[in-house]
């Protein structure tokens, strides 16, 4: 097999073409479409500090447990993986960081949540469960 024929734009668009391919195969945030509103209690999984910016947090936008460490700061997302239990976000904050979260979904008031990424300047790592407690 010849390896001299391959052009740096013909690398590219296989790049650009299995991207979208990931993004035709369900990536999107639909999972979190199920996950209820209210007031959640995260906890830190194994022991110690979460990590998380708070204890509890108020959802009226599931998505934005992808971003909690960057609260309501206007993000780009971009969807890694997803799946029927599961969803996988990279995504970024003009001027303020970026950060990849994964969320895996037991039930609608039961979540997984693992995330880092750089905030201010300075890394951010935890692995938080999240119990829906009540209304907010």
């Amino acid at each position: 097999m010849k390896f001299s024929h391959i052009t740096l734009a013909g690398i590219c668009a296989l790049s650009a073409a299995s991207g979208a391919y990931a993004i035709a195969q369900g990536g999107d945030l639909s999972l979190l479409e199920s996950v209820e509103r209210g007031m959640w209690q995260l906890r830190a999984v194994g022991g110690g500090p979460s990590g998380a910016p708070s204890n509890q947090i108020c959802v009226s936008d599931p998505a934005k447990l992808v971003q909690i460490q960057h609260g309501a700061a206007a993000c780009e997302h971009y969807v890694v993986r997803s799946s029927a239990t599961a969803v996988t976000v990279s995504y970024s904050c003009k001027g303020q960081g970026q950060g990849l979260t994964t969320i895996r979904k037991e039930s609608p008031r039961l979540i997984h949540i693992q995330s880092q990424g750089i905030r201010n300047n300075a890394p951010f790592s935890f692995s938080v469960e999240g119990r829906r407690m009540s209304a907010c």
